[in-house]
């Protein structure tokens, strides 16, 4: 008889609160065969919170095309894995797409599993818009590019979501003034964590307030759409 193929699941995991975790998401990484994360000694103290002991196995940006298929062969075995990521779902600014990509490209069943984000609670918690945004994710390194690539988002309607970091923040807030405007924003910080704050005003106040006192841990900056900045209005319900 023909081994039944494995499935993988996409679990979230806490970005800084463990009681975020999900019921569904402690059975599923119970019951798996494999737990395939980007860190393993990190992915290793989750679990032993968790009251859990797993097999590992990392991917990574420097492994993710090999390591998909050698999960792709795991599951034709019969096993099912869990991608976790070090915080958060799995997929979002992380080398989970290859495995997903993998997996879709073999037939294999993929199931995602709802869970903890820092994207959606930024967006609520910002007072902007929520009815349409865009998430860019990480803008680039270099000043030149991330100029231009703001450009390419300058007359976007929707409400901007970005991932940033605290050492390059004042630099990428600076930038965004001067291509997109002194647009109202909200700069959201250790979203679940002990000091979750979110920094509301101007792109030019906020900036007068980090210059003050800076900040430190993970950042999702929300930025008005262009059709909000410069109609002088907010969009609750839609309004087209």
């Amino acid at each position: 008889m023909e081994t039944p193929r494995g499935k993988i699941y996409l679990v979230p995991t806490p970005i800084g609160n463990m009681n975020d975790i999900t019921r569904r998401a402690m059975a599923v990484l119970e019951a798996v065969d494999l737990v395939a994360c980007e860190d393993t000694r990190h992915s290793g103290m989750l679990l032993k919170n968790l009251g859990m002991k797993k097999r590992l196995i990392s991917y990574h940006n420097f492994n993710e095309e090999k390591r998909a298929a050698e999960f792709v062969a795991m599951v034709d075995r019969g096993e099912s894995i869990a991608v976790i990521t070090d915080a958060g779902s799995p997929g979002i600014s992380d080398p989970a797409y290859r495995v997903v990509r993998a997996a879709v490209d073999n037939n294999i069943e993929v199931i995602p599993l709802p869970g903890p984000t820092a994207i959606i609670p930024a967006l609520t918690a910002s007072g902007l818009p929520t009815d349409r945004f865009f998430f860019e994710g990480f803008l680039p390194n270099k000043p030149a590019a991330r100029k231009k690539r703001l450009e390419r988002l300058k007359e976007f309607e929707h409400t901007l979501v970005f991932y940033e970091s605290p050492f390059r923040i004042e630099k990428a807030l600076h930038d965004i003034k001067d291509v997109l405007g002194n647009r109202e924003i909200c700069l959201s910080r250790e979203i679940s964590k002990k000091f979750e704050e979110h920094i509301r005003g101007s792109v030019g106040e906020v900036i007068e307030r980090l210059e003050r006192q800076p900040i430190k841990g993970e950042i999702v900056l929300v930025v008005a759409g262009w059709a909000a900045e410069s109609k002088k209005k907010k969009r609750y319900p839609r309004d087209d």
